[in-house]
């Protein structure tokens, strides 16, 4: 089953991606360059330089799935991040607000109830 939920994590590449870049391609970036194990069940993000296309690479049972979405108009909003780092993690609100194209910066979360555990 094709399934992205809360209980993955995601690490957002810092460097924009050619995406011209596949499966091997990504999963080098993965394990050459972030020194992560592409295989482990984390989802990792990659946004090209003009922040119109993102390509999720997530291993899933026995193989890689790899997510890609381009939009026709406008621009994927990144969180803000030092660049020189090899990727920050998201959390899956906040990667979803980027692929429907809410603004990260104006959105506060309300506070909830959290048990003690």
């Amino acid at each position: 089953m094709f399934a992205l939920s809360s209980e993955n994590r995601f690490h957002l590449y810092s460097q924009p991606t050619d995406m011209r870049k596949s499966f091997d391609g990504l999963s080098g970036l993965v394990q050459n360059i972030l020194g992560r194990n592409p295989c482990n069940g984390d989802v990792f993000i990659f946004i090209n330089k003009r922040r119109d296309k993102i390509k999720l690479l997530h291993w899933q049972g026995a193989g890689f799935i790899l997510y890609y979405k381009r939009l026709e108009k406008g621009t994927f909003e990144l969180p803000r991040y030092d660049s020189s780092v090899g990727s920050i993690v998201l959390d899956y609100a906040k990667l979803v607000m980027i692929i429907d194209g809410l603004s990260i910066e104006n959105i506060q979360k309300r506070k909830r109830y959290q048990p003690n555990i």
